[in-house]
């Protein structure tokens, strides 16, 4: 296991945080031809984070190769710690096409399919200094990770997202019961309408009270361009998809992005009155309609629309 860059620990104290989960190369296929950006679920949360404000450290397998070193670039150049589990299959990669609607469809490589994490002393003195732990797009469908991970978290303050992708998901049955072991004892629990497709067969309402009914401190519902549902014990909050100036251009960033803002949100601790938690949901909103509007998985704010190219090319 290996560090790279500054500690969580670092300027911000207990605000720092931990995301946990994939980092990768996404080899994007489209009209304009073949180009390779930095990416993963996990690494774009990581990274969103540490642009809203949050010394953070990202926890992922990333190979001692000629990707690997892209991803650890990129990192350095967005301050973010990478604490790196062995590869022996190299680095994950992603072959992103789109379907005839205008939908994105992954083929991960082998190293990606069968990812691993390990908890070391770096990584374990990273999650205990955190103010959070943000996980996703993790492999809740292998036990032993699944074991690994909560054993390692102890009792920090968790936010989850499952982020399932068809081409890494070897076990649906496993994933729901690894992945609802976490969310039992998670702060929040994001989930979107893929998730509820691809693990549920059932709707997203249905999901957010079975995970309630769980454990699960709150539960973030994200429908699109239905908007949000945000339950917790003050209640259920509800944000419309924030409107922003500038056309739509890529709206796969919009759940880490969503992720992240609300990670940053619970550094600190959980809002303390209704005001608190519409105003993290309505923060996360405006996040992910400024992300949407660039291509690439990086954050944006509203105001940094301005600068809408630095980084979304990786390095």
């Amino acid at each position: 296991m290996s560090v790279d860059g500054l500690s969580a620990g670092g300027p911000g104290g207990g605000r720092g945080a931990v995301v946990i989960g994939d980092a990768l190369i996404d080899e994007i296929r489209d009209a304009a031809g073949v180009r390779e950006l930095v990416g993963g679920a996990a690494l774009n949360v990581a990274v969103g984070l540490r642009r809203l404000g949050i010394p953070t450290t990202l926890i992922a397998m990333v190979g001692d190769d000629e990707p690997g070193e892209h991803i650890r670039e990129y990192l350095r150049d967005h301050d973010v710690t990478l604490v790196s589990s062995p590869a022996p299959h190299g680095s994950s990669r992603a072959v992103v096409t789109w379907t005839a609607g205008g939908e994105p469809q992954y083929v991960f490589n082998d190293a990606a399919q069968r990812r691993s994490i390990r908890y070391g002393d770096d990584a374990r003195a990273a999650i205990a200094a955190a103010g959070v732990v943000a996980i996703s797009c993790f492999p809740f469908d292998v036990p032993a990770e699944a074991d690994a991970l909560i054993d390692a978290i102890g009792e920090a303050r968790v936010a989850v997202d499952p982020n399932p992708r068809a081409g890494m998901l070897s076990d649906r049955a496993e994933f729901v019961r690894g992945f609802e072991r976490l969310a039992a004892r998670a702060d929040l629990v994001k989930v979107g309408a893929d998730d509820v497709e691809l693990l549920y067969d059932g709707n997203l309402d249905a999901l957010r009270a079975r995970l309630r009914d769980l454990g699960a401190g709150a539960v973030l519902a994200t429908a699109g361009s239905a908007g949000a549902v945000l339950q917790s014990d003050a209640g259920v909050f509800t944000a419309p998809i924030a409107s922003l100036p500038g056309a739509i251009v890529d709206t796969v960033g919009a759940g880490d992005a969503t992720l992240a803002a609300v990670a940053a949100g619970l550094s600190d601790g959980m809002p303390e009155s209704d005001a608190g938690w519409q105003e993290l949901l309505d923060k996360a909103m405006r996040i992910a309609a400024a992300t949407v509007r660039a291509e690439g998985g990086l954050l944006r704010t509203p105001e940094s629309l301005t600068d809408a190219d630095r980084g979304g090319y990786g390095s």
